[in-house]
């Protein structure tokens, strides 16, 4: 029997090794929950019209077992009453777009985001087209628990209730949506004449990508990476340690700037003219020094996201504030207080204009966008930004009582000292330091615990990372 130690069921969604934790019935049980609970929910709203059946938005990444989950989901999906808009490969942002778009009840995204190949995911969508709230999504585990109880998928419908599915590309309207913003000028990016290097991690950036800078007119696309099998040709998650043959093809190739994604598109890293890349924290610093030109408006990102982005805030003299990790808890304080713009450290770029999702193809137009206005390339628009460095260190919570390591290192700091500006326990705990920062805290995609450490220098955030963890695993 196959261990179920990788299943991770979490707000971020149902994540596991396939055939390790993550099996079809895993699957058809929580697609069951969901659409259940969504079929439950439209009839509860009253938006269906009599006899209607909700609709929910199904797409993939290009990860091996895509298409066999893809199957089992949309298949349990009509069991359940739902039809079902079948996007194919998609991005994640597309899918949430889609689910605007086509004003659906809910979607699917099957992808495990930055996760390795044999990694998998069901992550849900609202009929908003967001991730499900912490309450929305304990809703569909209670479900998915019951249904485990009691072996069956509940919400089973009768033969004449089944649901119907369709197929539709949905990244024109994506597209679309973004050269419809007002501060993108697809006639000015042409000018420039850009020529850009797209990674597209053998997945769905590779098609979504190239699509989108041909309609921005973006002269010169040079794709590595490019077929969208699933046999990523690197470590899927856009570090700097993972991308040294991308960053040698752009200065090979002589790019204007380089556009790297991790393999469900949502997560944006740039690499500079040069081949040096642009710390992924800055992603969202950059949109936000680009958007905050245009206009005013708070600024809203998690606690392990630089420093830097306060530094550009008071440039501007805008808000900053924090959230717990994780992109729902960023969307719902974004939409608390009617944020501008939105985003985490890890290259995710949150434009409410569009939508309230993490998307790579928004934010590759912002700073496309901004070197078409500015006429700077990225290495001088680098320059003029804050130059932080972040240590990024995890530790296996196999044998240890994670709750118990934080309790300790809270313990440790709740009275302060010299240097320390003060310290949160919203997720996890974070310590701001006079030189820095640290926060350590659980992963809500794997079953470790993951220290970051940001200061002035690499050797700074270095020594700071590991004093925390020595300090975190002698608790």
């Amino acid at each position: 029997m196959a261990s179920s130690k990788t299943l991770m069921v979490t707000i971020s969604g149902i994540r596991g090794i396939f055939g390790a934790g993550l099996d079809a019935a895993t699957v058809v049980r929580f697609a069951g929950a969901y659409g259940a609970w969504t079929r439950r929910r439209a009839l509860a709203a009253g938006t269906l019209a009599d006899g209607a059946r909700p609709l929910v938005v199904v797409g993939r990444d290009a990860r091996l077992t895509g298409a066999i989950c893809a199957d089992l989901v949309s298949a349990t999906l009509r069991s359940v009453g739902c039809d079902v808009l079948d996007a194919g490969l998609a991005t994640t942002p597309t899918v949430e777009m889609g689910v605007i778009h086509e004003r659906a009840a809910g979607g699917i995204i099957l992808s495990a985001s930055h996760n390795p190949a044999e990694w998998n995911a069901l992550k849900l969508l609202n009929e908003r087209g967001e991730f499900l709230s912490p309450d929305e999504a304990r809703e569909v585990i209670a479900l998915a628990a019951a249904d485990a109880d009691a072996g069956e998928v509940s919400g089973t419908v009768s033969v004449d209730e089944i649901g119907e599915v369709h197929r539709a590309d949905l990244l024109d309207a994506h597209i679309d949506a973004i050269l419809a913003l007002p501060y993108i000028d697809a006639d000015a990016i042409r000018a420039r004449g850009f020529h850009v290097l797209v990674d597209g991690i053998n997945s769905v950036g590779a098609v979504a990508l190239p699509r989108l800078l041909g309609a921005l007119g973006v002269a010169r696309v040079t794709l590595v990476n490019g077929t969208p099998d699933g046999r990523f040709a690197r470590t899927p998650e856009p570090l700097p340690e993972n991308l040294v043959e991308t960053c040698a093809a752009v200065r090979e190739a002589g790019a204007d700037l380089g556009l790297v994604v991790d393999p469900d598109a949502d997560r944006l890293a740039l690499v500079d003219e040069t081949g040096a890349y642009v710390v992924e924290e800055l992603t969202q610093v950059m949109a936000a020094d680009f958007l905050w030109g245009k206009r005013p408006g708070a600024f809203v990102t998690n606690l392990s996201s630089s420093r830097a982005i306060e530094d550009v805030a008071a440039r501007y003299g805008q808000a900053v504030e924090r959230s717990a990790v994780g992109e729902v808890n960023v969307v719902v304080r974004m939409q608390e207080i009617g944020a501008t713009l939105g985003g985490e450290g890890n290259g995710g770029v949150i434009l409410p204009d569009l939508h309230h999702g993490r998307d790579a193809l928004a934010g590759a137009a912002l700073v496309l966008q901004h070197l078409a206005e500015t006429g700077q390339t990225l290495s001088e628009w680098r320059a003029t930004l804050p130059d932080y460095r972040i240590a990024k260190h995890k530790v296996s919570v196999e044998g240890l009582d994670a709750a118990a390591l934080l309790a300790a290192l809270a313990a440790r700091y709740a009275d302060g000292g010299e240097g320390i500006r003060g310290v949160s326990t919203l997720d996890g705990v974070k310590v701001d330091l006079d030189g820095g920062w640290v926060h350590v805290r659980a992963s809500n995609t794997e079953p470790i615990l993951r220290i970051y450490a940001e200061a002035a220098t690499d050797a700074e955030a270095a020594a700071l990372a590991e004093r925390f963890t020595a300090e975190l695993l002698a608790g």
